[in-house]
């Protein structure tokens, strides 16, 4: 199970978090959003280890934008949270990671990501909200279920220190990654270490377990 840290905005929060070693590390380029990123400084991600994928986050963003923050910060994967469409995914697959994400609730029909699924690197389901995740809330990860695509996906949406023992017992061949942002907080953007660190080492133990059976 692989492991993203999302919605780090300050410097030297992101060297500490940078310094647990996440697989990913999420940095949300959308202005409504409390962790935007703002006015990057061009040197931002320059001590980051080469090992951890930086992820731009999108909400809607026209296509130039994406591509000009994407060369400018050396973004190596983009998050979509929007209604970006399979051909705008296209657009960027050859040339980073691309991570669709969805809004989940009881409704939701899986079959739509049918179109996507030769468009996109992974999907991400999150907690179905107006203001494109970041709520701090849990879905019925039940509904996980329903998902029988061939694209792995990454969990999000109010995944916390109390319940990371629940995540193993999703059972699902395409579960590949946690995604960790909101109760990971003391304030919007400023990731509780501690908390992390909890979090890593639990995931840590998971990844053990399954090697050993």
């Amino acid at each position: 199970m692989k492991i993203k840290v999302c919605g780090l905005k300050y410097q030297d929060n992101i060297n500490a978090v940078a310094d647990l070693a996440p697989d990913y590390m999420g940095f949300i380029c959308y202005d409504r959003s409390p962790r935007f990123i703002g006015q990057m400084e061009n040197d931002l991600f320059d001590e980051l280890p080469n090992s951890i994928i930086k992820t731009a986050v999108f909400v809607n963003e026209n296509a130039e934008q994406v591509s000009k923050l994407i060369a400018l910060y050396k973004f190596s994967a983009i998050q979509l949270h929007g209604n970006e469409s399979p051909d705008f995914c296209n657009r960027f697959k050859n040339k980073v990671t691309v991570i669709k994400a969805y809004g989940v609730d009881e409704d939701f029909d899986f079959g739509i990501l049918e179109r996507y699924k030769n468009n996109v690197d992974f999907f991400m389901f999150d907690t179905k909200t107006a203001e494109h995740g970041g709520s701090g809330r849990k879905f019925n990860w039940d509904i996980l279920n329903k998902y029988e695509l061939n694209v792995p996906f990454f969990l999000s949406g109010g995944l916390s220190p109390d319940n990371m023992e629940e995540v193993k017992k999703i059972d699902h061949p395409m579960f590949y990654a946690v995604d960790l942002n909101s109760r990971f907080e003391t304030s919007p953007g400023i990731k509780d270490i501690n908390k992390l660190t909890t979090a890593f080492n639990t995931i840590k133990k998971f990844n053990s377990d399954e090697v050993r059976s």
